[in-house]
């Protein structure tokens, strides 16, 4: 086979992409000449800690979000790798909600065992894709000379992901608050935040966990604004919800109820953009950040030309293992085990997915409908099945759970839907294990 596929990233959703290719040349299949791009010098995209804010030491825009201590905020059981369980990989069977470290020690210990290093150019970043004449012209910049090439691909697979570029609202009276004011994107230590009145903006997963994070490590605070609804759990007594902020004053937030608080710090957590200024316009996804994405056949081809593939571009319940449905499914594409239907029918695939989650009514089908379309996707390629339903009911008693008590809901244990063993609890409360080295959390 003389054709060549380029992802974009290397990221969990670039790493299922050369995961899907290696898996099947294992088998025997004769699979495409495969070049990843990565920006960053290691893999596992979000899942690298880097202290690093703003520009990296190359003025690039720095790739992660990921700041100190964070912990899964949902059970490992609704994102294991069917073909690379936790027990697999760590010998034995381990709490449901580990740290950073431990999910990227397992993201990479998938990948290294299928030997696919060889084909990424790290601290290479793709400054251009255009399409012209069948073929894909991609041309990239390696950080450390500098020098840029471009070469041409059959296929582009883009998984750089969609947690990079925040999105950043502007209040009256920003510009001359005496306090910090930063994204969550720029956030990496709760332990900045110790003994502060801290106000967060946003009702997402970020502020959420941030929130938590900086009580957990000591903030005098928490008051959180909310747009249009509050997050509404049972917060902690130096936690309060409040309506939208409208302007600071000094160091005094008002908000729309007419309430004031005086504040030391302000961090944003008002979600990311779905942002590829490397895509030619023809090319560029633009979407919200929902279930079903715009203009993309099954979730990953773009309906107007699909030897474009973007993986984990949706809103997510389930991670790592839709991820790898999609990679399976882009693969089956590109190998030619799956044909795309005309034009016509895949914007038809995508109307029909758009109109099945407006109709939606709560979070619960949210759930059964991403495990729904992660299903559909490895019924039809050799992705090795695994128990989708019992996914889907983790996630339900993780937000059952969350309701009981946000700031204990990680003390659960829930079953593998993979090996079906049950994880053990974890020998500290949350709250308590103010250690969230690999080490320490794997002391069962």
């Amino acid at each position: 086979m003389t054709k060549r596929v380029a992802i974009i990233g290397a990221g969990p959703s670039g790493l299922a992409q050369m995961r899907a290719f290696q898996s099947a040349a294992a088998k025997g299949a004769e699979i495409p000449e495969i070049v990843c791009f990565e920006k960053q010098s290691n893999w596992g995209g979000l899942w690298n800690y880097t202290w690093r804010t703003g520009l990296d030491q190359y003025g690039e825009p720095v790739h992660g979000s990921m700041y100190r201590y964070l912990w899964s905020n949902g059970p490992k059981e609704g994102l294991e790798f069917a073909d690379y369980s936790f027990e697999e990989h760590f010998g034995k069977q381990i709490a449901s909600y580990p740290p950073r470290a431990v999910l990227f020690d397992y993201i990479e210990g998938r990948v290294k065992k299928a030997d696919i290093r060889d084909w990424i150019k790290f601290e290479t970043v793709v400054r251009n894709v255009e399409f012209e004449d069948g073929k894909f012209s991609v041309t990239v910049k390696d950080l450390p000379s500098g020098e840029r090439t471009t070469e041409e691909f059959d296929y582009v697979v883009c998984a750089s992901g969609h947690f990079s570029t925040p999105n950043v609202p502007e209040f009256e009276g920003f510009d001359s608050f005496k306090g910090r004011i930063l994204h969550a994107h720029d956030f990496r230590d709760a332990l900045e935040f110790k003994d502060q009145d801290i106000l967060i903006v946003g009702t997402s997963y970020s502020a959420e966990d941030i929130g938590s994070q900086c009580w957990k490590y000591g903030a005098k605070s928490i008051t959180v604004s909310h747009r249009t609804a509050p997050m509404g759990f049972k917060w902690p007594d130096n936690w309060q919800e409040v309506p939208l902020l409208t302007k600071v004053v000094g160091n005094t937030a008002h908000f729309k109820d007419g309430t004031t608080k005086d504040v030391d710090a302000i961090l944003l957590c008002t979600g990311y953009i779905h942002h590829f200024p490397f895509m030619a316009e023809d090319l560029n996804l633009r979407t919200a950040n929902r279930l079903a994405s715009a203009n993309l056949y099954k979730g990953v081809a773009w309906a107007d030309n699909p030897n474009l593939f973007y993986l984990g571009m949706q809103d997510q319940w389930f991670t790592f293992n839709m991820f790898d449905a999609q990679a399976w499914w882009s693969r089956d594409v590109m190998i030619g085990r799956i044909e795309t239907p005309s034009t016509a029918d895949m914007k038809a695939d995508v109307e029909e997915r758009i109109a099945r989650e407006d109709a939606l009514e709560d979070d619960y089908g949210c759930i059964w409908y991403q495990g729904d379309y992660t299903k559909e996707l490895i019924d039809e390629t050799d992705y090795p099945s695994f128990d989708v339903e019992g996914a889907c009911q983790a996630f339900k008693a993780w937000k059952g759970h969350k309701v009981a008590d946000i700031m204990t809901f990680r003390n659960n244990a829930y079953a593998s839907v993979i090996t079906g063993t049950m994880a053990p609890m974890h020998h500290t409360p949350w709250k308590d294990a103010l250690d969230d080295s690999m080490e320490v959390y794997l002391k069962n």
